[in-house]
């Protein structure tokens, strides 16, 4: 069984008393521990079909089932609640709250969790030294760079060992070097952790971190490899 099945997904929004088709018709199995890169264009429907690969949004037609779950009727509070026990989300801006430190902003799923605040603190000491700020914990994120900034967010991610990570855009901000250094931690908690890893991006370099590349073109997927490593 597949962790992730699409079955002719399809997504529409109104427009101009128009329907505006974004996803259609949309097919796609991702196995357990996969590492996959969703490109392309602007306008290709890639943000679209994470939000629903993510639960953030429904699909207007078509069945998703995640981990052998029925998810694309759910209400809110549901996806919500799958939110929070399978998946983790790192984001082009980071998503820091401003005005708490490191630790606090990894401890915020757990919040969400009701785990007591010991356990909370030390699971989110122990992600923050996984993904290298040991001796940053206490630093507000303005006192961190962008790389660093970008790492939290990732321990907040895995906080809660949840097993698929969705990664937006997560180098956009970055520059080279820390954009390398930033993939190949996404590589380590592939590799090593077993995570799967769903990553949109639309530089090539980036995705060739992964292990698969699908290409979204008007809703459509145009191609699904491998990649050659």
């Amino acid at each position: 069984m597949a962790l992730i099945e699409l079955k002719k997904i399809t997504k529409s929004y109104p427009l101009d008393g128009f329907q505006l088709k974004i996803l259609k018709g949309i097919n796609l199995k991702i196995e357990q521990g996969e590492f996959v890169a969703i490109m392309g264009p602007s306008g290709s429907g890639k943000s679209t079909m994470m939000n629903i690969l993510g639960c953030l949004d429904n699909p207007s037609g078509g069945q998703y089932l995640l981990d052998g779950q029925n998810v694309e009727h759910l209400d809110s509070d549901a996806l919500a609640e799958i939110r929070n026990r399978k998946i983790g989300f790192v984001f082009q801006g980071f998503n820091l709250l401003s005005r708490t430190t490191a630790l606090e902003n990894v401890e915020l799923p757990m919040v969400y969790a009701q785990v007591a605040a010991e356990e909370r603190r030390k699971r989110a000491a122990e992600a923050l030294t996984k993904v290298g700020l040991k001796e940053r914990m206490n630093h507000m994120p303005s006192q961190l760079s962008g790389g660093q900034q970008q790492r939290v967010a990732i321990a907040r991610a895995i906080v809660n060992d949840a097993p698929i990570i969705f990664a937006d855009e997560p180098t956009g901000n970055l520059d080279t070097k820390m954009s390398v250094e930033i993939m190949e931690l996404f590589t380590k908690l592939n590799q090593e952790m077993g995570r799967t890893i769903i990553l949109v991006t639309h530089e090539e370099d980036i995705a060739k971190f992964a292990k698969r590349i699908i290409r979204l073109v008007d809703g459509e997927i145009l191609s699904d490899e491998s990649v050659s490593k």
